[in-house]
């Protein structure tokens, strides 16, 4: 089930130019860049409350980000919902018929694991699953 909205996802031409503007309008430091190799993103995330922004930039021409940046420009592209129990929130989801992009969860940033479901699905809105990892 659903625990919050973990971020927003916006995909952006310049990782380095929007990380500044976003710094400047918000007057919050993001995380830093991470690289995530199984996305082919790299990412940068600006906590506002206990939400945060995540900047998305494509590593290669032909990810969904880039895909998505040459079709619609920079702008939203994802809502992230924190889940505790991604496996059984996608187990519940194709039982119940529900379009999936990703079947079975994959790594994310910050060691979370994630999974998208198709926007077909979701009223156009593309919307990612998040799993963090467990404190201990």
């Amino acid at each position: 089930m659903v625990k919050r909205i973990a971020h927003i996802g916006i995909a952006v031409e310049s990782l380095d130019e929007s990380i500044k503007v976003f710094e400047k309008i918000l007057g919050i430091k993001s995380s830093g860049i991470e690289e995530v190799p199984g996305q082919n993103v790299k990412v940068a995330f600006i906590p506002v409350g206990e939400t945060y922004i995540e900047l998305l930039e494509g590593t290669t021409p032909d990810n969904p980000i880039s895909k998505f940046l040459a079709t619609r420009g920079s702008g939203v592209h994802h809502l992230a919902f924190e889940v505790q129990d991604l496996a059984t929130d996608l187990e519940r989801l194709k039982n119940a018929d529900i379009k999936l992009v990703d079947q079975e969860p994959q790594r994310g940033a910050h060691g979370t694991k994630v999974a998208f479901l198709h926007p077909k699905a979701t009223q156009g809105v593309l919307c990612e699953l998040v799993e963090t990892p467990k404190r201990t």
